[in-house]
């Protein structure tokens, strides 16, 4: 396993990892992962296509699917290169900037994710417990100012944190574990005191996917006060049914968030292709799931989608 002494940052190389013990088949696991790139782009993109065509959905809860939508596609593209490559080429070779480049922008796109899901459930807590209000709280220029709000928010966060990495000299091996760059794997190979790197990228993402949970659980528990006030029960069921498309989401996204961390921190006997496969797996489960589920649960986007496939057959 190649080692090196005292090497500068900017100098190194890293070696990605595709599926340790698997690499005979690495070709026939790609396939399942290009079904899964192919989905969460098409997916993601007939979304965003059709809110954007369609003047029934220009409403502030698909403005707000469209950015959902938007992070989905920023998340899949990140990883699509690297992850390919290994796969069908074997390009495991991975420059110090190029590396810390794809690592911005996967934490970058989940801090996102993580904050457009919050400013969802706001929007549903407002459009239940205030309907009457609801246009005017959630006005156009309001959305904006929450999406620029969302990027500069993720930005102002992570830049510290990978930017800390250019103080760091390696001395280890440069083989990483996964098939992208994973801040944590980084760290590892670092022969430098890594504690403030490792308080400083703590501190971002509890200050913003641990802060947005929290948020998120306690507006449910508004909605689901304000719900339970309502004294029809068809008018209770209407209200409930607008929020499990969110729900879904939150779940698709925290869940295996959640999991992943579970096992890298209880799963050290699990053999070292669970740890990949399952690292690979977390970042397309949101891109892939999230155009499904409101395609299915939503009926106006559900009725969207067909009109545009309807429209391109006449």
């Amino acid at each position: 396993m190649p080692t090196f002494q005292n090497t500068t940052a900017s100098s190194i190389i890293f070696l990605l990892t595709g599926v340790p013990g698997l690499e005979a088949f690495h070709t026939w696991i790609s396939i399942p992962f290009c079904f899964l790139y192919a989905t969460a782009l098409s997916g993601n993109s007939l979304i965003l296509f059709v809110i954007i065509t369609q003047p029934s959905l220009h409403e502030p809860m698909y403005y707000f699917l469209s950015m959902l939508s938007t992070t989905d596609l920023g998340l899949s593209i990140s990883t699509l290169a690297t992850m390919l490559g290994i796969f069908w080429f074997n390009a495991r070779e991975i420059s110090f900037n190029a590396c810390l480049s794809q690592m911005f922008f996967i934490k970058l796109f989940t801090v996102m994710e993580s904050s457009v899901l919050l400013a969802m459930a706001y929007d549903r807590y407002v459009a239940i417990s205030n309907p009457l209000r609801y246009a005017t709280i959630l006005t156009d220029s309001r959305i904006a100012q929450i999406g620029v709000t969302i990027v500069i928010r993720g930005t102002v966060m992570l830049t510290p944190m990978v930017a800390l990495l250019k103080r760091l000299t390696f001395c280890s091996s440069r083989v990483l574990h996964h098939s992208y760059c994973f801040h944590p794997d980084v760290m590892k190979l670092s022969c430098t005191d890594t504690r403030i790197n490792n308080a400083v990228g703590l501190t971002a993402m509890i200050s913003t996917v641990g802060v947005d949970s929290v948020l998120i659980l306690l507006s449910y528990i508004l909605i689901i006060r304000t719900v339970l006030s309502i004294a029809s029960p068809e008018e209770r069921k209407k209200a409930f049914s607008t929020c499990i498309s969110h729900i879904g989401a939150v779940a698709i996204f925290y869940i295996p968030l959640i999991s992943l961390s579970f096992v890298h921190r209880f799963g050290k006997r699990a053999p070292p292709y669970v740890h990949t496969m399952i690292a690979n797996t977390y970042l397309l489960i949101p891109p892939v799931m999230n155009p499904i589920i409101y395609s299915v649960k939503t009926k106006q986007i559900r009725k969207a989608v067909i009109k545009v496939f309807q429209s391109k057959e006449i």
